[in-house]
């Protein structure tokens, strides 16, 4: 947690330095221009993104499925869009892999492999725990009865 909170307070301080430094290298009126075409390219981007996954969304639910890998690329593309409007090169670096189909396909696929994995662990914790406060699971012994009066 206190990682986490470290590089939120360091990452825009790191975004303005290197704001300054591609000023100073290529001039103001370029960076600006860069700054203000990358969040009007993000805004393009994830409308564009945006209409194209709620419709692949809403043809998994006609034919009955689950659309659990569009729910999941939507809301990196509303990411990706949030952090393209940012002002900042890191930013907008960050969210056109979050708006590019394939490196948002990947980061889908690596976020339902550590979410997986993650359940495994919880389940396995809980039945080592169970198991260990002596627990143990009911045993269910299937058959018949008949009552006699």
């Amino acid at each position: 947690m206190r990682a986490f909170l470290f590089m939120f307070l360091l990452f825009p301080i790191i975004e303005l330095a290197l704001l300054i430094q591609v000023g100073s290298a290529i001039g103001l009126l370029p960076t600006l221009l860069l700054v203000i075409g990358t969040a009007i390219l993000g805004s393009i981007l994830l409308r564009v993104a945006g209409v194209a996954t709620a419709w692949r969304a809403r043809e998994r639910l006609a034919r009955g499925e689950l659309p659990e890998q569009e729910m999941l690329e939507g809301l990196l593309i509303a990411v990706g869009g949030g952090l393209l409007l940012l002002p900042g090169f890191i930013s907008d670096i960050f969210g056109l892999f979050c708006l590019i189909p394939f490196t948002r396909r990947l980061l889908v696929n690596k976020v339902r492999l550590r979410a997986a994995e993650q359940a495994m662990r919880q389940r396995a914790f809980f039945d080592d725990q169970a198991a260990s406060s002596g627990q143990a699971r009911p045993q269910v012994l299937e058959g018949e009865y008949e009552r006699r009066d």
